[in-house]
């Protein structure tokens, strides 16, 4: 449920989110949504390939950035975009400059981009398969927890800091060894940096949602209709939807509606969770 007419929950606040860059994404939905809480905005994305595993395919270019940015304007908040591949410190770093600089503070920060597209059985994953995923979905939120816990910490006023972690943070998954691993090593960084930043007013939490059909989810149906022997993409998604109690997949909206909550004031005595978004289909 959006913020009704006159009620911006986050209104005077700037929000950084990573991953954002593409058009029916995860990221997408979450800036929107904070968005209509009246927060200023930087969409960010990696811009353009840099290397086999930044595939344009999976990636938010530099035109799609600002198309959904000049959208998000729209909405009468400051939007600006930012390239970051998160796997550099220093370029996560500039993006957290580049908040502060550009809409005066940087508030919120949200840890959504992600490789999710590199799935293969055990015995096939390559060295260079483990360290891509690793790198963006592990050590990319250890470097914007670090960076945006920097700003927060010299700005003096507190801050929110959300990691879109997953079901895979919870449970195994076959052919996602690293994706896994990745998301289950979000559960211990925001339970260790909560401990450190909550004295600054920080709070570090997880957003643990099902499987969502954005443009990558999409892409994970097909491959997985195939790998689990489904007559076809909708069979699977039936099969999907009839083990979750809610009935059905998780939508980008919902994310982002739990995203948009721990920012708000409502959810300030809350750190150190991973909240499923999940339909019941996760339960612990």
């Amino acid at each position: 449920m959006t913020a009704s007419a006159g009620e911006k929950r986050l209104a005077g606040k700037t929000a950084v989110i990573t991953g954002s860059g593409r058009r029916g994404g995860l990221g997408e939905a979450i800036a929107r949504r904070l968005a209509e809480d009246g927060a200023n905005i930087v969409i960010s994305d990696i811009g353009r390939q840099r290397d086999a595993a930044t595939g344009e395919a999976h990636i938010g270019t530099t035109d799609e950035m600002e198309s959904i940015a000049q959208e998000l304007r729209g909405l009468g908040v400051g939007v600006s975009t930012q390239t970051c591949d998160v796997r550099s410190l220093e370029e996560v770093r500039a993006l957290a400059r580049h908040a502060a600089a550009e809409h005066g503070s940087l508030d919120i920060w949200i840890n959504n981009a992600g490789i999710g597209y590199i799935m293969k059985p055990l015995l096939e994953v390559t060295e260079d398969d483990w360290r891509a995923v690793i790198d963006v979905n592990l050590s990319g939120a250890f470097f914007g927890v670090k960076a945006a816990a920097e700003q927060m910490v010299e700005q003096g006023k507190g801050g929110r800091i959300v990691n879109i972690a997953s079901q895979a943070a919870k449970s195994g998954f076959p052919h996602a060894q690293a994706y896994t691993s990745s998301k289950h090593g979000l559960v211990g960084l925001v339970r260790s940096a909560a401990t450190e930043l909550g004295s600054h007013g920080i709070t570090v939490n997880n957003v643990c949602p099902n499987h969502v059909t954005t443009g990558l989810g999409a892409w994970q149906n097909e491959y997985f209709a195939e790998v689990t022997g489904a007559d076809s993409v909708e069979d699977y998604l039936k099969a999907m939807a009839a083990r979750i109690p809610m009935g059905r997949p998780g939508l980008p909206e919902d994310t982002a509606n739990a995203v948009a909550w721990l920012c708000t004031d409502d959810a300030k005595y809350i750190t150190a969770e991973s909240m499923n978004v999940s339909g019941g289909e996760e339960p612990h």
